[in-house]
């Protein structure tokens, strides 16, 4: 009676006789049928956001006026089978207070779903002819909801037919079956690819004076909960404090979702705040012999504020790799902003997580390496991740202020000489550069990364020559940034060492070489030269966003311009300050600008940049001169953004 027109298949009979009653149970109960309230009943779908392969939960709530109750429903709710699944369906009223409801141990709440042809069916209906209805206000039950691992990025809708009463009822014991219904939009965002975008739309942060650029937390979300497929298994763990073991001080929860081990360790906050006092500098969380395994930790907003004002860190230490991160870049009170001013901060958990990609980013990487010649993927992509969490809603934290350090561990037996870099996972596939160092260790190497986002990285093997450097003073410098996807050949195993190069170039040169690789910032430059759709108009909006590069008096860029030295310079001074490097005071440029012949052609605007690159011996003159005015070229560039990212620590 009840299916759907284009199927009908067998439903036990405690079920029909469940929906039977939902029907008809106008005619057993009081109510004025046909006639309209003032005020509608509300059914709520929430609207929720779900990456591919993942589940969410969509909580369905009933609002109604104080004046009506429904003591019963029926709904079918249809979705897209080809991108969706429900996993399950749970109760969250059923009048299980009285046990009257339920008579001849038949349940007064009930479902069925059919993944295959798209719908679920749910009833309730209260056995004591209208003693307990649903309250005023309440949710009826939770729809767990899976994206499949091959649904594309966009929406979908939970609907339901209301104009079918099979597929729509519901009885007020004041007014029958007059019921609105709202929300239902499920967005589905890709497996998380990882780079400078995560899948949603970054909140802007003004970030700092400096022109450093800013941290950002995306807006609340779901919280996206996974089954898991094991019983949790948790025991008392040590962490350290300042280097000192505090026994006990954690629970660590292992459990497996997804065929994915996960580790999640839960530091008991109060316990190390009281240790701490003021004196904190870092708060180390061990977690090995977890091998592949995903490993979370997990402090709420009140010891991370504590950590804040100590200039403090968390580290989380696995098998894997590990995550060094400053307490003030986790930014709790903008996330605290994002979830409401009046939020306990002991309320919101931050969760700071290092996972081993899924199996769908890893196939990405490798087929972008397989694009790129002589490229070869080095162990095992990972994820780090930072999201904080309260009362059922998540932001994360994807930009920072300054440049965060994580490490992967390579594999027993890889040599660290055979990485080139590290590169991030871009939303379009491709994958390009972070600055990397390999560091040697007793057993096993291991690759630090420095980046100011969240992101998947894979570490890469590509190395890269070009004729015509064969035994050029730049060979070294051009094929160790070659080699990091910095630069390019202008043709076949071709360099072309000596050639100038335009100021777009340069800037592109250096936003590689920082791992910069999009905004910071929604704010667009307004250069009157930069066309739409150019090459280079990502990176020149890359670029001042994070205050790297101005334009001229007129309102252009002059992007095919060459650019000269002191130009060249003025960028990379800028960049010193994002990276962390300082910059010649008015007595040191004068000082240093001395020791060279032409120092009085060196313009008033250039003076501080030119002395700040001397200072941290990014250029040396030739022949006693700076030659300021001159064009610099593609060896040069290349010479300038390695020693910048060698001095600053990056590789």
């Amino acid at each position: 009676m009840f299916q759907p027109k284009k199927k009908r298949p067998r439903i036990r009979k405690t079920m029909s006789g469940l929906i039977a009653l939902t029907l008809l149970s106008s005619l057993v109960l009081p109510s004025v049928a046909g006639a309209e309230p003032m005020e509608p009943s509300r059914v709520q779908f929430t609207d929720v956001s779900v990456q591919a392969g993942q589940s969410v939960h969509v909580p369905v709530t009933l609002k109604q006026p104080d004046y009506s109750a429904v003591t019963a429903y029926n709904m079918q709710i249809d979705y897209d089978s080809s991108a969706l699944e429900i996993v399950r369906i749970t109760p969250k009223y059923v009048g299980s207070n009285f046990p009257s409801i339920v008579e001849n141990n038949e349940a007064n709440f009930q479902y069925k779903i059919d993944n295959k042809a798209g719908w679920v069916r749910i009833i309730w209906a209260d056995f004591t002819a209208g003693d307990h209805p649903v309250p005023v206000e309440q949710q009826l039950f939770d729809i767990e909801v899976k994206a499949k691992n091959n649904a594309a990025a966009g929406t979908k809708r939970l609907t339901v037919n209301r104009e079918d009463a099979e597929h729509w009822s519901f009885t007020n014991v004041d007014y029958e079956n007059y019921t609105e219904l709202s929300g239902g939009t499920i967005t589905i965002t890709a497996a998380n690819s990882g780079g400078d975008n995560s899948g949603s739309t970054p909140t802007p942060n003004p970030g700092n004076s400096s022109g450093g650029g800013g941290g950002s937390i995306s807006p609340t979300s779901p919280v996206v909960t996974p089954v898991p497929s094991t019983p949790a298994v948790t025991k008392g763990v040590d962490i350290y404090v300042n280097g000192q073991k505090q026994e006990q001080s954690a629970t660590a929860t292992t459990s497996t979702v997804n065929n994915q081990v996960t580790t999640t360790v839960r530091v008991d906050n109060d316990k190390v705040i009281n240790q701490i006092g003021s004196g904190l500098r870092t708060l180390l969380l061990p977690i090995t012999g977890t091998g592949k395994g995903a490993v979370v930790g997990e402090l709420n907003g009140k010891l991370v504020k504590t950590m804040e004002g100590s200039n403090a860190e968390v580290v989380i230490q696995t098998d894997s790799g590990t995550y060094t991160l400053p307490a003030n870049q986790i930014q709790v009170d903008h996330v605290l902003n994002q979830f409401g001013s009046t939020v306990p901060l002991e309320d919101i958990t931050i969760q700071i997580a290092i996972v081993p990609s899924a199996t769908s980013k890893q196939t990405a990487i490798q087929a972008a390496a397989d694009k790129l010649e002589n490229t070869t993927v080095v162990a095992t992509p990972v994820d780090f991740e930072v999201k904080a969490i309260w009362n059922g809603q998540q932001v994360n934290v994807d930009r920072f202020n300054s440049y965060v350090e994580r490490s992967i561990t390579l594999p027993e037996g890889v040599d660290g000489s055979k990485i080139t870099t590290g590169v991030v996972l871009q939303p379009d596939g491709s994958l390009l550069h972070v600055p990397t160092k390999v560091i040697k260790g007793n057993g096993q190497d291991s690759a630090i990364i420095n980046s100011l986002t969240n992101s998947t990285y894979a570490l890469i093997y590509h190395p890269a020559t070009f004729s015509d450097v064969s035994s050029h003073w730049s060979r070294d410098d051009v094929q160790d940034l070659a080699s990091r996807l910095i630069v390019q050949g202008t043709g076949e195993n071709v360099f072309a060492p000596d050639r100038s190069i335009t100021r777009a170039e340069f800037t592109a040169v250096l936003l590689r070489g920082l791992g910069l690789h999009s905004p910071i910032s929604t704010e667009t430059a307004s250069f009157t030269d930069v066309k739409t759709g150019s090459w280079y108009e990502d990176e020149v909006q890359t670029a001042v966003s994070y205050g790297l590069i101005s334009g001229y008096a007129d309102d252009s860029f002059r992007p095919n311009n060459e650019i000269s030295r002191a130009e060249a310079l003025t960028i990379v001074s800028r960049a010193m300050k994002l990276v962390g490097l300082a910059q010649a005071d008015a007595s040191e440029t004068t000082s240093l600008l001395s020791t060279y012949s032409d120092s009085a052609k060196v313009q008033a605007w250039a003076a501080e940049p030119v002395a700040s690159a001397i200072k941290q011996e990014l250029v040396q003159g030739a022949d006693g001169k700076l030659m300021t005015d001159a064009d610099i070229s593609r060896a040069q560039s290349a010479a300038i953004v390695k020693r910048l990212l060698a001095k600053a620590g990056l590789i």
